[in-house]
């Protein structure tokens, strides 16, 4: 792996795929798509966890709660993910893993849409 860096512009090179990044810009989508995932995980906990306040909310709004606030951010957290993955931000474990926290996300957020 090799690097050529300017030090009048801060531009970093990544020779081996033509991606030019800018110093701290390295992982970018790939920290965006962790936090997404875990405040997914946080908030679909809660949302499992919780009888008394859904209890009281319509179906209608029951599933559109969980729609935004779990499964829409995990979606938007596993595009970042294929995203890093793509440009190659990280190593491809990490980048594995957060996809697959994400979609687990996705797929238990459409569980707690379909509750029966």
């Amino acid at each position: 792996m090799s690097f050529l860096v300017y030090p009048t512009g801060g531009i970093v090179i990544h020779t081996e795929s033509d991606v030019v990044l800018y110093p701290g810009e390295l992982m970018k989508q790939f920290q965006s798509s962790l936090i997404l995932g875990t405040l997914s995980y946080i908030i679909g906990g809660v949302f499992r966890r919780s009888g008394s306040p859904q209890g009281e909310m319509s179906l209608g709004i029951q599933g559109l709660a969980v729609f935004l606030l779990v499964v829409l951010p995990a979606g938007i957290g596993t595009v970042l993910g294929v995203m890093s993955l793509k440009r190659k931000e990280l190593k491809v474990g990490w980048a594995i893993g957060v996809i697959v926290l994400n979609m687990t996300m996705i797929l238990t957020g459409i569980l707690l849409l379909f509750p029966g």
